[in-house]
């Protein structure tokens, strides 16, 4: 047995930084290098280091959620290959019952890393794909009643030995997608973060040693956990419930999908239960256990210390229980594709079970996420494409500020993409692009607004959309307003006029079709009452409330002068 090796502290933190480092300079280079705008612009991806064991060592968060799906990824590989896995292998994934993609085109690249003839850990980078097949545009159908109604599906397999790629596996996925090139662009652009990640790890134990790191990664796992149980242990005791409602699941279109945590607590031990959540449902609401683990640890993160290391040892801090047959544990074959809503159901009761173990951080719902994609075949260039884009809302407000406006929340953590891309990428033009007046939740901390996007179709295409919170609201919190829920209305303003469920596959959209998208406004935190005259004011002045809102949400007279804003003010409260 050999001798346990000592890591000092200044070498510890330089290890950590190091390894920090790697894994965001990965995902530079697969930002820089992806052919489609998903990865390119909306950044719909992440990259991570694990050990030997597939643990993550490091992952620089783009999306949270992918500290569960990294483990379980590497999981099903080591399971598949073991003791076959070679320097220069490289392995594909992304079945979500399989392994640990949210959905089938989050497919995993996953590479070892081979030091001194022995395997030291791997790379890992997981990335959204335009399209892998399945019978809409995109493979996210909103109406899908099970994974093969999702596109091509992959368990681990080998994409590379010995550096030489699998032709093969890749005419396979070529054939089986609507935009091949870019999706064998994206790739490759993922293998080759993977494989400098490796340079840089290999690089990273010449320099320490390879027993050095590894003991580093092992302190870094108990440091992470320990920080969880002691958070933990400075919270109340008890057993704290809340739940939250997706929409539907895009199948049982009037049947609301129910989202149920209870969370226990005693000590420094938290244990997070969603037996009561909803049966496994009918149409893609689903989701798997390695994200529910995940959005348990996004939220201990964020109640904790938003900056703190993130590894696989936070994920020993807590525990859960998903019951088997439920929304949050299906059986195979259950269909999981536009399973984003239900994540954001589970963080909204994730945070309002937690508000009252630390009522400090405290926050109202926010607006949830929602893609668009429109495939068809552009005219000019002759070529099928496919149009997809991560549309922003409101976030909620919070204990002490306001909600932002126009931005991705919670787990979701991507950007919207420029108008220039795509208007020069695709045949669409956008007429409207602003926030939404009165949107966000009126409240002491007035709720973030959303966003409308107006776009004109110039080609025949098929649009699908994923979205939430547009007949349940975003919750206002401690006496705090809902925000306004979203909306998508094909040619709005005409006689022609459709509105469209909150999941919807396969519109046939004609050429000059308008479609409108609204997004949800986060919630308001406390009594609308005690926001101060001069905010609501400035808000007014903004554009962001109007004078209406601002009498009616507020009690908040606005007349043309300051001295009349603070007279009216005084008689309108005092009336209400």
């Amino acid at each position: 047995m050999r001798p346990a090796i000592s890591v000092d502290a200044i070498d510890l933190e330089v290890i950590k930084a190091s390894l920090r480092g790697i894994v965001q300079e990965m995902q530079n280079a697969l930002f820089r290098t992806g052919f489609s705008t998903i990865i390119r612009e909306s950044q719909d991806a992440s990259c991570a280091l694990m050990d030997r064991n597939g643990d993550v060592v490091a992952q620089h968060v783009v999306l949270p959620l992918h500290i569960g799906a990294f483990p379980a990824c590497c999981a099903a590989v080591i399971e598949a290959f073991g003791d076959t896995i070679a320097e220069g292998d490289a392995f594909l994934i992304n079945h979500p019952y399989h392994g640990g993609s949210p959905h089938a085109p989050d497919m995993a690249v996953i590479t070892p890393v081979f030091v001194d003839g022995a395997l030291f850990g791997f790379c890992g980078s997981i990335a959204h794909k335009s399209d892998i097949g399945g019978p809409v545009p995109g493979s996210c159908s909103g109406q899908a009643r099970e994974i093969f109604n999702e596109g091509l599906q992959l368990p681990a397999v080998r994409y590379q030995s010995r550096h030489v790629p699998n032709g093969d596996l890749e005419r396979i996925i070529a054939a089986n997608s609507r935009t091949p090139e870019l999706v064998l662009g994206d790739i490759r652009g993922q293998l080759g973060a993977d494989r400098l990640g490796e340079r840089r790890l290999i690089a990273l134990t010449a320099k320490h040693g390879a027993a050095k790191i590894r003991a580093s990664c092992d302190r870094l796992f108990e440091m992470a956990r320990a920080r969880v149980n002691l958070a933990v242990a400075g919270w109340n005791d008890g057993r704290f419930e809340a739940e939250r409602f997706v929409d539907d699941d895009g199948i049982e279109l009037n049947r609301p999908v129910r989202i149920h945590v209870a969370v226990e607590k005693h000590g420094d031990v938290l244990h997070f239960d969603f037996t009561a959540s909803a049966d496994q449902t009918k149409g893609p609401a689903n989701i798997r256990p390695p994200l529910v683990q995940a959005a348990c640890a996004y939220c201990v993160i964020s109640l904790i210390d938003p900056q703190m290391y993130v590894c696989s040892g936070l994920l020993q801090g807590f525990s859960i229980t998903a019951r088997e047959g439920s929304v949050l544990n299906p059986r195979f074959p259950a269909p999981v594709n536009t399973y984003n809503p239900t994540i954001h159901a589970l963080v909204d009761a994730i945070f309002a079970a937690l508000s009252h173990v630390a009522p400090a951080k405290a926050r109202a719902d926010g607006s949830g996420s929602r893609s668009i994609i429109v495939g068809g075949r552009d005219t000019h260039t002759t070529r099928n494409y496919v149009q997809y884009e991560i549309v922003a809302g409101g976030a909620g407000a919070r204990a002490s500020k306001d909600g932002a406006s126009g931005i991705t929340v919670n787990q979701s953590n991507a950007r919207i993409a420029p108008i220039e891309i795509i208007e020069s990428e695709f045949p669409t033009r956008l007429l409207r692009f602003d926030l939404i007046p009165d949107s966000g939740g009126a409240g002491r901390h007035r709720g973030g607004l959303g966003l409308r996007r107006e776009y004109l179709n110039l080609a025949e295409a098929r649009f699908s959309i994923r979205s939430m919170k547009h007949v349940i609201p975003p919750h206002g919190c401690s006496g705090g307003r809902d925000g306004r829920g979203g909306d998508i209305v094909i040619n709005p303003d005409s006689a022609s006029a459709k509105r469209l469920p909150t999941r919807y596959a396969d519109y046939p959209l004609r050429q000059d079709d308008v479609f409108r998208l609204d997004t949800p406004g986060g919630g308001g935190f406390g009594d609308p009452f005690e926001r101060e005259p001069d905010r609501v004011l400035a808000d007014v002045r903004e554009g962001y409330v109007s004078r209406d809102a601002a009498a009616t949400d507020y009690g908040i007279v606005v007349a043309d002068t300051e001295n009349g804003l603070a007279t009216a003010t005084a008689r309108k409260r005092n009336k209400e």
